[in-house]
């Protein structure tokens, strides 16, 4: 079973590889992270890592057996106990679990380990697994929303009825 880890500088070349396989799988799904992404990785990664210092963004990779990255899931605009839960999961590696089981972790960390009372999210309504993943693990609709001028929905877990 892939092991959730925070982010760190070494997993630099597996995550690029990860987001490169998968950019048209989840380009149907999400917004395109765009070419400039990809061209200047290695700055963002760096970028991202020095953010992830002050507490702001927590980015955490679901990492294979072999070291490869078969899964993202972030915690970002994090401040006083709330912050935005997203996830992404490798073609080859959906449909077994690892989002629903990755998000649950996170969960418990952002309780746990990270201090915070609230989570939100949003996922496409053409994304039936990202729903599927949220109302698995608690997450409770609150709203409709646009995600890149496609209709979504709205999320909450409150974090205080978990533990």
């Amino acid at each position: 079973m892939p092991e959730l880890q925070l982010l760190r500088p070494d997993h630099a070349s597996a995550l690029l590889a990860f987001e490169m396989e998968n950019r048209a799988y989840f380009a149907a799904s999400v917004p395109d992270r765009g070419d400039d992404y990809f061209e200047n990785f290695a700055a963002r990664h760096e970028a991202l890592l020095d953010e992830q210092e002050t507490g702001l963004i927590l980015f955490h990779v679901l990492v294979g057996d072999d070291g490869e990255v078969l899964g993202r899931v972030n915690l970002v605009d994090v401040s006083d106990g709330i912050a935005e839960l997203g996830f992404r999961i490798a073609e080859k590696a959906a449909g077994r679990g690892l989002a629903t089981t990755g998000v649950r972790q996170v969960c418990d960390l952002a309780v746990t380990t990270y201090g915070l009372t609230t989570l939100r999210a949003a996922a496409a309504l053409d994304n039936a697994g990202s729903r599927a993943v949220l109302e698995r693990t608690g997450f409770v609709p609150t709203g409709e929303t646009l995600l890149d001028g496609r209709p979504g929905i709205t999320y909450v877990l409150d974090l205080r009825q978990r533990h």
